[in-house]
């Protein structure tokens, strides 16, 4: 797979890129945003994944995060010393499809690159089908991967549109966390959790209905249908 690393450190850069291709990954090294942008071409990209760190000297990450969910549809990871939930649904209004925190370790990367590749495969080799949810002013159209509440358009991230729409095939029913991390992000990795509760707050925040996800304390989510 190729990767598109941007990470202005070139130590960092290195030795991140020389462990990413132990493991089979082609790496591309973009030092700043603008040279990340340039990299992403949607007619010759060809990148998998893109690892972006936060910290460039040239843009804001979240603004090159967002620039890139514009040009190109290809996964981004973001890499962030931000901790606190409120900086990461942040980032996943803008479009990224997964987050990790700095310090981290090798191996979480690494399984979070390649969820986040299989599951991009997956969605890829499965197409698309005619049915469409409604669920009271919420309509979630699955051929195209559209959600839209009261007729206006919600952007969602892959992964949100995943759980907005697992949870949605059975309204009512409780999802075992580790039931939802195995069909959404394809993973058993028990780190996933706090992923998870971070894209149900940000589903919450962008669909404007709170009460739409309950959380069932020690077990999981359901969603819960508007009345008429």
């Amino acid at each position: 797979m190729r990767l598109l690393l941007v990470e202005d450190d070139n130590h960092v850069a290195a030795a991140l890129s020389a462990i990413l291709a132990r493991h089979g990954f082609d790496v591309t090294h973009a030092r700043s945003g603008e040279e990340a942008l340039q990299a992403l071409v949607p007619e010759v990209d060809g990148f998998g994944v893109v690892l972006l760190d936060l910290g460039l000297p040239d843009q804001d990450g979240y603004e090159v995060c967002g620039k890139i969910r514009k040009r190109t549809s290809t996964p981004v990871i973001m890499v962030t010393a931000r901790s606190d939930v409120r900086s990461r649904i942040h980032g996943l209004n803008l479009g990224a499809d997964d987050y990790v925190v700095k310090p981290y370790d090798t191996g979480e990367l690494l399984a979070r690159i390649h969820a986040v590749s299989r599951r991009t495969a997956h969605e890829d080799a499965t197409g698309s089908t005619e049915t469409v949810v409604r669920l009271g002013a919420v309509r979630i159209e699955l051929p195209t991967r559209q959600v839209s509440v009261d007729g206006s358009v919600v952007q969602l991230t892959r992964k949100e549109f995943d759980l907005l729409a697992l949870l949605a095939q059975r309204p009512g029913v409780v999802f075992r966390r580790e039931q939802i991390i195995s069909e959404v992000w394809r993973t058993s990795w028990e780190g996933t959790g706090r992923t998870l509760e971070v894209h149900v707050a940000s589903l919450r925040s962008k669909l404007h209905m709170p009460a739409l996800i309950e959380t069932v304390r020690g077990v999981g989510y359901r969603l819960v249908a508007p009345t008429a």
